[in-house]
């Protein structure tokens, strides 16, 4: 069933976003990243105390590849 859409504003799209207006059957966003983060480093919010005395992360990649994305259709 089609639909109306008024004026659309899209100031930014990032790097593996999709922007949809109207019908659609499928969509298929691809994107990937490999994030390394020490301890209490995704905490948000106000007032938080975090204590570590000691923190390591370990970034070693014995495999060296990761699973592909190339055929995720």
């Amino acid at each position: 069933m089609p639909g109306f859409v008024g004026a659309v504003q899209v100031i930014s799209v990032s790097t593996g976003g999709v922007v949809n207006i109207g019908d659609v059957f499928q969509i298929h966003p691809i994107a990937y990243a490999k994030t390394f983060s020490g301890a209490g480093s995704f905490n948000t919010g106000e007032g938080i105390t975090v204590k570590n005395n000691y923190s390591s992360t370990n970034t070693y990649d014995v495999d060296g590849l990761d699973q592909g994305i190339l055929f995720n259709l």
